[in-house]
């Protein structure tokens, strides 16, 4: 049985939302999500969960290059576990090193939900 994640590329002022499925690996920018110190709109976020149905959420961890945490990390911890109170939903958080960098590598017009289509491909690509 397919399943379907929802992927989210933390930021303060921006959260890059992607979908994913598990039966073909891949994954697709939806889109970006304003936010104000890190926290979102919940409801707005809460009704895109309830469209897409996943089984999983998955957020990006910003860790450093030799892997130990940042403050970024802690905030991007703190956000996947009220995203799991809020949803009820099974979060899951991958290594996002170097998926910002890429994204805007390859698009310049919504980098964060590009991001998060990246960190939705990292995690389907482990499983």
């Amino acid at each position: 049985m397919a399943n379907l994640i929802v992927a989210f590329d933390f930021g303060l002022k921006h959260i890059g939302v992607a979908v994913g499925q598990s039966i073909t690996g891949s994954a697709s920018p939806v889109t970006t999500l304003r936010a104000r110190n890190g926290r979102p709109d919940w409801n707005a976020l809460k009704t895109l969960v309830e469209h897409w149905q996943p089984s999983d959420l998955v957020v990006g961890l910003p860790l450093n290059m030799d892997d130990s945490e940042s403050e970024m990390s802690k905030r991007a911890r703190d956000f996947a576990a009220e995203l799991g109170r809020q949803t009820r939903l099974p979060v899951h958080l991958v290594d996002e090193r170097l998926s910002s960098f890429e994204a805007k590598q390859l698009d310049d017009q919504d980098n964060h939900a590009v991001a998060a289509t990246l960190i939705a491909q990292t995690w389907l690509g482990q499983q």
